[in-house]
């Protein structure tokens, strides 16, 4: 047995120079190997030498104070990453080990990459909500006010999901007559980014809707991961429409909540935001017509005082005026008076007059056996010229 096991040897390649192999099957055959014998894992080390290829490959360098190795993200899994590990961080990698053929060397291909706590997720949250405020899209002055009575709500959301049914629970609740428009997208996964920002673009387009709630229930940080994305977060800024997020708990804060132009801290809440509820409505008419009644009141009051103190105005100006007309009456009545011709027989004169009422005011209009009449104060005396001096 011990022979057949020589001979075996002697005919395996590489067993001997005649039977030598090339250096690329032994660096292949050593991947081939290492991929057999180690089944993916998680790493834990320090990052170094960390360098992003433009062809968007990741290399780094994984090590401890004992060794190292070699590390590569392609540019397929980037993708999953949410940003890339500052040089000194420590993390936890997933992957496999595997050998770069070309070159010999043992690499660890990366799939996925977590640092300690949140790290690469805090810092993609904070580039991202960093580029947003320089672009202004997170001022305060920039937030819109909602309407107070709206007729259309557009909600985009999973139509699976819990926070879609808690929104429709409460409006039916509050105001059954408003109308609500579900539009549809994927709120976690691959396609999540995607559809929610076709889902914002659709109702933009639309623009029947008064307002829009964009949101989901809660979840663990990755789940929330789509809401934390800048393209959703540019078109939800870039809706013709008001906008209300609703993501996970009230303590989960997303990136569309600082863009959006109010906050709810769950979709129920966004709900009990957007509408009155029925009763509430009632009551505030009620108060409202009061108000309305009690102002109508007082403004007639108003009306009636100043009518009447017009009234009291305009008698004084009419009794004054009267007053100032019977003394300019008063005063030509004298001026007349002066000057009547009756005012002179009271001063002892006479006036002669003819037959006909002409006066006679000179002696030639007296002819022998005229008869005319002489009017005196108090009547008239007939006369007759006897005769002519």
């Amino acid at each position: 047995m011990g022979l057949g096991l020589s001979a075996l040897d002697d005919a395996a390649p590489g067993a001997d120079a005649t039977s030598a192999i090339t250096v690329h099957t032994l660096t292949s055959t050593a991947r081939d190997v290492l991929e057999g014998a180690f089944p993916p894992i998680w790493v834990r080390g320090e990052v170094t030498g960390f360098k992003a290829h433009r062809n968007g490959h990741w290399y780094f360098t994984l090590r401890d104070r004992m060794a190292q190795v070699r590390a590569v993200v392609w540019s397929r899994d980037t993708r999953s990453i949410p940003a890339t590990p500052d040089e000194g961080m420590t993390v936890s990698a997933f992957g496999a080990l595997s050998v770069y053929p070309q070159k010999g060397e043992m690499q660890f291909l990366v799939r996925k990459l977590e640092a300690e706590g949140d790290g690469l997720w805090r810092k993609r949250f904070e580039q991202t909500r960093a580029r947003l405020e320089a672009d202004g899209l997170l001022a305060i002055e920039r937030k819109r006010r909602l309407p107070a009575f709206p007729r259309v709500v557009a909600v985009v959301t999973s139509p699976d999901g819990a926070a879609l049914h808690d929104i429709v629970a409460v409006m039916r609740r509050r105001a059954p007559s408003v109308a609500l428009v579900v539009v549809p997208a994927a709120v976690q996964g691959d396609t999540a980014v995607k559809e929610l920002c076709a889902a914002i673009e659709r109702v933009g387009r639309w623009n029947r809707a008064d307002l829009v709630i964009i949101g989901r229930g809660g979840g663990s940080r990755e789940d929330l991961q789509a809401f934390n994305d800048e393209r959703v977060a540019r078109a939800l800024a870039a809706c013709p429409m008001p906008t209300v997020s609703a993501v996970g708990h009230e303590v989960d804060v997303t990136i569309c909540d600082m863009v959006a132009d109010v906050r709810a801290p769950t979709p129920s809440a966004a709900a009990e935001t957007v509408v009155r509820d029925r009763a509430e409505l009632d009551s505030r008419l009620g108060t409202m017509g009061q108000r309305m009644s009690r102002a109508l009141l007082k403004r007639c009051d108003r009306a009636k005082a100043e009518l009447q103190w017009a009234a009291s105005a305009l008698r004084d100006r009419l009794v004054r005026a009267a007053e100032r007309k019977r003394a300019r009456l008063t005063e030509l009545g004298g001026r007349l008076n002066a000057l009547s011709p009756l005012a002179t027989l009271h001063r002892g004169y006479a006036v002669a007059r003819a037959a006909d009422g002409r006066a006679l005011t000179s002696v030639e209009s007296f002819a022998a056996g005229l008869r005319f009449r002489l009017v005196l104060k108090d009547g008239e005396i007939p006369a007759r010229v006897a005769e002519r001096l």
